[in-house]
């Protein structure tokens, strides 16, 4: 699949990535890094442990990249959960916000898996 189409796909701005790396290569290799990270991993493991702060900060980290490569559906589930989390424990139940990045994290590596 063509990176063009896997942005369409995502409903992320080929456009803008664009604009930032110039380079389809260089696009692709931080998408194909991303993948090997786990982020998703590293956030439901702080949350098991109740360790908010890496949580957060772990969130925070998904959010940033998200938005550095343009993969926006992620990217505002990860921001919303981040949100949540700002502070410390949260005061409401966030299940449905962790459950909403789990989804999208999923549906974004199921794409991007099209690029290996």
């Amino acid at each position: 699949m063509e990176l063009k189409q896997v942005y369409e796909q995502l409903s992320g701005s080929y456009e803008s990535v664009m604009s930032r790396l110039m380079t389809e290569e260089r696009v692709k290799k931080y998408l194909l890094k991303f993948l090997d990270q786990k982020m998703d991993c590293l956030i439901l493991s702080a949350l098991e442990a109740e360790d908010y702060e890496t949580a957060f900060r772990e969130a925070h980290n998904l959010k940033g990249v998200c938005a550095n490569l343009n993969l926006d559906r992620l990217q505002i589930s990860a921001s919303e959960l981040t949100e949540a989390l700002r502070g410390g424990k949260p005061e409401a139940d966030i299940t449905p916000l962790v459950e909403a990045v789990k989804a999208d994290y999923r549906f974004t590596v199921e794409a991007l898996e099209n690029l290996r």
